[in-house]
This record gives C-alpha cells, sequence and structure tokens, in this order.
C-alpha cells in the first residue's frame, strides 16, 4: 500500500548523507510512494543535489489509473514535493531553531504523512520533536554520523548528546548506517537497543561496477604516465578530512618516489589553504585537483586511481570507502567509525590509527610494491560491496522499517486508549 513519506535533511550538498537521502526518495517515488523532501538553505563551495532531486520523475502507477476520464492526470509523471525552509541551518542557533521547529510542525501539518524520515543532526533533532509532537504514526531517524566526537569543544558535545537522547524518545526507530554509530550512540545512552536497526547506506552500484569510462582515457586527461601510482581522496576539502595527514605524511615519500601522484576529487572551505600548502611544499606537479564534481561523475576519477587514502578522523561509513572497492581499488583508510566494517585490515584494505602519518606513509609505500596484493584486496572488497550497498536493498530495507514502524501505534494514543 502506498504511503506518504517525508524526508527532512539540513543541507542538500554534495555529501554522503545527502546522497542517501536523495536515493532513498528516488526508490521510494519508483515503488508508487508519495515523497516529499525537507531541506534548509544551500550554500558555500560544497555544490548541490537539489537540481537531480528536481528532475527526478517516475510513471505513475496507482489504482484508479485506468479510469478514461483521470488518464492526463495518470500518464503525468510523478515528482518528488520540495520544501526549502530557510531557518534549517546546521549550526547552533536557538533562535533560528525555535522558529524551524514551527516551520516543520506546519509543514508536516497540511502534507500530512505517514512516515516521516529524519537525516543528519539538526534536522534530526527538530524533525523528530516536530512530527512527534503533530503525531505522525511512523518517525524514523537514520544516524549517518554522530555529531559528537573527540576533536568537538566539550560543551558542544554536551549539547549533542543531550539533545540526541531527547530526540530518541520522539521516534519509534533509530536507523544506523554502520555497527559503529549503534555501538556509540548506545554507550552515550541514546535510544533503546531495540530501537535501532542496520541499514547500510545504498548507492548506485553500477555505475562502479561498470563505468563509462576506461582508465586509460582519464589517465591522459590528467596528464598521467603508464608508471604513475595515483593515490585518490574523493571527499570535501574541509576540516577534519585528512588531507594536510596525506601532505605531512607523504611528503618526503613523493619527493623520493617521484612516480606517487595525488588525485583530490572535491571542493570545499579549506581548498586555497591546502593548494597553497602544495605549492610551499614544492609539490605542485604532484597534486592533481579535479574541483567540485557531480556524484554521477565519482566513477570517471576513480577510474584514474591505483588505490584510495580516506583519512577521515570522523565518519558513519565513509561511502566512498566501498564506491572505490566497487569500482577495483584498494582503500587505505583511518580506524574511525564503520570503516573498519568495509575496509578490513590486510583484506579489503589497511587500516590505520587516525593521526598515525608513518602508518600512513608506510601503507601507501606497501600498496606501491605489492600490486598483486593491492589487486586482490580490492577484488575481496568488490564482492563484499556488491550487495551489501546496492540502493534498491537499501529502499526494500526501510520499506521494512516503516512497515514495523506502522504497526505500533504513538504512546500517546495507547494512554488516551486506557483513560
Amino acid at each position: 500500500m502506498p504511503l506518504r513519506i517525508m524526508h527532512i535533511s539540513t543541507r542538500l550538498i554534495l555529501g554522503g548523507s545527502q546522497e542517501n537521502t536523495v536515493l532513498s526518495c528516488e526508490g521510494q517515488l519508483a515503488r508508487g510512494h508519495d515523497v516529499a523532501l525537507v531541506y534548509g538553505p544551500i550554500y558555500g563551495p560544497e555544490g548541490s543535489l537539489l537540481e537531480r532531486v528536481k528532475a527526478f520523475r517516475a510513471p505513475r502507477a496507482q489504482p484508479g489509473c485506468l479510469d478514461s476520464f483521470r488518464k492526463e492526470e495518470c500518464e503525468r509523471p510523478r515528482a518528488i514535493e520540495l520544501f526549502e525552509t530557510p531557518n534549517l541551518v546546521r549550526e547552533i542557533a536557538p533562535f533560528k531553531d525555535f522558529r524551524c521547529y514551527h516551520d516543520l510542525r506546519a509543514i508536516i501539518r497540511a502534507w500530512r504523512p505517514d512516515v516521516v524520515h529524519t537525516h543528519s543532526s539538526k534536522a534530526g533533532i527538530l524533525g523528530r520533536a516536530a512530527a512527534w509532537k503533530e503525531r505522525v504514526p511512523c518517525v524514523v531517524h537514520t544516524i549517518h554520523g554522530l555529531p559528537f566526537h573527540p576533536y568537538e569543544k566539550w560543551w558542544r558535545n554536551a549539547i549533542y548528546i543531550r539533545s540526541e537522547r531527547f530526540a530518541a524518545k520522539r521516534c519509534h526507530s533509530i536507523i544506523c548506517v554502520a555497527d559503529a554509530m549503534r555501538a556509540q550512540a548506545l554507550a552515550k545512552r541514546i535510544g533503546r537497543a531495540d530501537q535501532h536497526t542496520i541499514v547500510y547506506s545504498g548507492m548506485e552500484i553500477e555505475s562502479f561496477l561498470n563505468p563509462r569510462w576506461s582508465r586509460e582515457s582519464v589517465r591522459a586527461e590528467l596528464g598521467l604516465y603508464e608508471g604513475d601510482f595515483v593515490l585518490g581522496t574523493v571527499a570535501r576539502l574541509a576540516e577534519l578530512k585528512g588531507h594536510d595527514d596525506l601532505l605531512d605524511g607523504l611528503g618526503d615519500l613523493m619527493k623520493s618516489r617521484p612516480e606517487l601522484k595525488l588525485l583530490w576529487v572535491g571542493d570545499g572551505w579549506w581548498r586555497e589553504r591546502l593548494i597553497a600548502r602544495v605549492r610551499e611544499m614544492g609539490l605542485a606537479d604532484r597534486v592533481l585537483t579535479t574541483g567540485l564534481v557531480p556524484s554521477e561523475d565519482v566513477p570517471k576519477w576513480l577510474r584514474a586511481m591505483d588505490g584510495l587514502a580516506h583519512p577521515s578522523y570522523r565518519e558513519g561509513l565513509p561511502r566512498t570507502v566501498p564506491q572505490a572497492l566497487l569500482s577495483d581499488i584498494p582503500v587505505i583508510a583511518y580506524d574511525v567509525d564503520g570503516a573498519r566494517e568495509v575496509c578490513m585490515n590486510r583484506k579489503t584494505g589497511i587500516l590505520v590509527a587516525p593521526g598515525n602519518l608513518h602508518g600512513l606513509r608506510d601503507a601507501v609505500e606497501w600498496m606501491m610494491d605489492h600490486p598483486a596484493e593491492r589487486a586482490a584486496m580490492a577484488q575481496r572488497g568488490r564482492e563484499l560491496c556488491r550487495v551489501r550497498f546496492d540502493a534498491t536493498v537499501m529502499v526494500t530495507e526501510l520499506e521494512k522499517v516503516y512497515a514495523q514502524c506502522l504497526g505500533r501505534s504513538h504512546p500517546d494514543e495507547r494512554s488516551a486508549g486506557r483513560s
């Protein structure tokens, strides 16, 4: 039976949680559900998924569409309904947050969803509170990455933890994209164990398994030589993503082994500072950058790589890791959050303790000198990710969560029935 499903996400920038949200919306619309997406202002150099969402259409396949007098309406493709709310911002902003909560309640009240599914921390806290107050039958939240972490100010972490505990009491189910997210949330007493479900973040795997670009053409476009070893990253040029660690850990190695090149795919607020560092280190001809690229072009740039580095200090489960493995590329990643659930040490890649620059260098040099072993790692990872991260599997698993959720009644309604 078709549902009315409303997703709420803070920003529709190019990013893992946002891509997960958009794929969920598209997959659910294609299966006949009515889908709405609520989001906050989009700004900055990180790109946007908004145009993709606006362009997506799904055919109508609903009861009653055979009625001749409704033929024109039924033949019109269905779209995702979009609502931008200006007060939904990423930073802590009490006045805007208060207004956003009431904005969301008004949107929910008008659209009358069966399911409200929130994503990201700010949208998750305000969206769940609003949906719960409006007595939405099914309120679900996905933890893509927890907002508190060791690199944040203590007082911010305290606010985030208390807020997440508050919001967990105002939803029926919490979806985690990795076992690590569930463990970390429960360790901070966020939600109950029976609320948490693992649904791995889906992606369009076919574009990585069978890309339309050849390795030779992409490397030629970048001006690379046959013997070059290309270590790539696919990440925003931003804080805690580890680009400085690559320069600090690999700078000397890049000078002693000129075949080692870095390829940075993405853009962000730290671009100018990082590029200035590259020039100061005399590595301008060794670090290649693509700038901002649409998500559908990520498989192209992965084709140029011999290995992927993901030295990020915090992630839920980094999407770029399974994307690389699906593309037959081994991975070196910092051992944080859910990375080890895909980058299995010495099986599908190499894990390095966060901030261990010597370990990072050793891992890169080992991969450069062991082509057969790194190819075997990539192949094992490809088979692991082929099913686990298929977007159609994710959409099916979400439908199961919603079905279970809708079998429950709201605690307020149970209390009213007893009075």
